[in-house]
């Protein structure tokens, strides 16, 4: 009976994995052989991208969501092809995804980050000079209170010593 228990949850688990391994693969198609240069670009970056995924081919051709079309040529070895697209301006922050493609039917993925730039003022979460000063006023308050009211109440508990 326990092998009957201890069977099922196992068959559920191998069973989801099963099924999920094949969706994993077609959507998972970034396989290692995109390398972008920069994983965490801010507006007006250079991007390199870098593949191994053509093979011998010389030549390829990408899109980034954000910075769009762009082309691949030979890098410094053999097999590898390199592009460059400049991150505009005006781009949203978030993750963006490039696709490359190469002759005769190769199409491969990769994403980066887009971190927009700090406007104004960074913000190190200390308030306002007025804001931290009503804070710890206010938790002096709290803090007199909680003693004030420790110390009545100890004086006034009953003793517990009879004469």
């Amino acid at each position: 009976m326990r092998i009957a228990r201890a069977g099922l949850p196992a068959a559920l688990i191998v069973g989801f994995l099963a099924l999920s391994s094949p969706a994993a693969a077609a959507a998972g198609e970034d396989d290692g052989s995109v390398s972008i240069s920069e994983q965490r670009a801010v507006p007006g970056t250079t991007v390199t991208v870098t593949t191994t995924a053509c093979g011998n081919e010389t030549y390829g051709k990408g899109e980034s969501e954000a910075g769009g079309p762009f082309h691949l040529f030979e890098g410094d070895r053999k097999g590898t092809l390199v592009g460059e697209f400049e991150v505009p301006d005006d781009a949203a922050s978030g993750s963006d995804t490039v696709t490359l493609k190469c002759p005769p039917r190769t199409k491969v993925t990769g994403t980066y980050q887009i971190s927009g730039r700090p406007n104004g003022a960074v913000d190190a979460g200390f308030g306002d000079s007025a804001g931290s000063t009503t804070r710890f006023a206010l938790g002096g308050v709290l803090l007199t209170g909680a003693v004030a009211g420790t110390v009545l109440r100890m004086r006034r508990r009953p003793s517990s010593i009879a004469t």
